[in-house]
C-alpha cells in the first residue's frame, strides 16, 4: 500500500488573509523544573489542511463534530484542473468521479456558484482542493453556502505535490469538536502499487 501524506505542516502553512497565524507555546519544558514537555496551541479552526463543516456558512448546518466519519474515508478521485470551474465543467467531470473529489491545481482551481450547485445536487460527499479556499476570491460566500446547505464537506489547504491523477482511498478525519465550524485534519491518500 502506498501512502501519500497530503497534509500541510501546520505552523509553516500559508494563512488565509485576516486569519491569525498558528502559535505554540511551551507551558513546561524538560529541565526547567519539569520532567515533561507540555505545549499550548493557538490556531484557527481553518489553519493549514482543514475541513469546513456546513456550520461554516449555514447557521443551521452541522458542526464538525456531528459529521459522519464515512464522509472522510473512502474512494476518491484526484483531478488536475485549474481556473474557476462552472456548472458545465462539473457536469462533465462528476460522472467519472467517486463520491469524494480532490482538485489538484497548485492552488489555482475554484468552484463558481454554479459548480457548487451541481455538486450540491449530486451524490458527492466531499470536495477538496490544494487552494486555501474552494471558492474564488471574488465570490467566497455563495459556493461555500451551496455546499453547506447540501451537507458536502469541504477539504481545503491540501499538499498534492507528486500526487498523480486517478483513484485513491482518502482518509481525512477532523477532530471531534462540538459547536465548531471547521477542524484541522491529517489527510492521507492510499493506493495499491501499480502491477499488484
Amino acid at each position: 500500500m502506498l501512502l501519500y501524506d497530503i497534509t500541510r505542516e501546520m505552523f509553516s502553512a500559508p494563512v488565509f488573509p485576516g486569519d491569525p497565524r498558528p502559535r505554540h507555546t511551551f507551558l513546561n519544558r524538560i529541565g526547567d523544573d519539569s520532567p515533561y514537555n507540555l505545549t499550548e496551541l493557538s490556531v484557527s479552526a481553518h489553519v493549514g489542511t482543514h475541513i469546513d463543516a456546513p456550520l461554516h456558512y449555514d447557521e443551521e448546518g452541522a458542526d464538525i463534530g456531528s459529521l459522519k466519519l464515512s464522509q472522510f474515508y473512502g474512494k476518491c478521485t484526484v483531478v488536475t484542473i485549474s481556473g474557476v470551474l462552472t456548472g458545465e465543467d462539473m457536469e462533465r467531470l462528476l460522472p467519472r468521479c467517486h463520491k469524494r473529489l480532490i482538485l489538484h491545481s497548485s492552488g489555482k482551481a475554484f468552484l463558481s456558484t454554479s459548480a457548487a450547485r451541481v455538486i450540491a445536487d449530486s451524490k458527492l460527499l466531499l470536495v477538496g482542493t490544494d487552494a486555501m479556499s474552494i471558492a474564488p476570491p471574488f465570490d467566497e460566500d455563495m459556493p461555500h453556502l451551496e455546499l453547506a446547505r447540501a451537507n458536502v464537506a469541504v477539504l481545503e489547504g491540501l499538499f498534492l505535490e507528486g500526487v498523480e491523477d486517478g483513484e485513491y482511498t482518502l482518509a481525512a478525519f477532523p477532530l471531534k469538536m462540538k459547536g465548531v465550524e471547521a477542524s484541522p485534519c491529517r489527510a492521507v491518500l492510499m493506493r495499491e502499487p501499480k502491477g499488484y
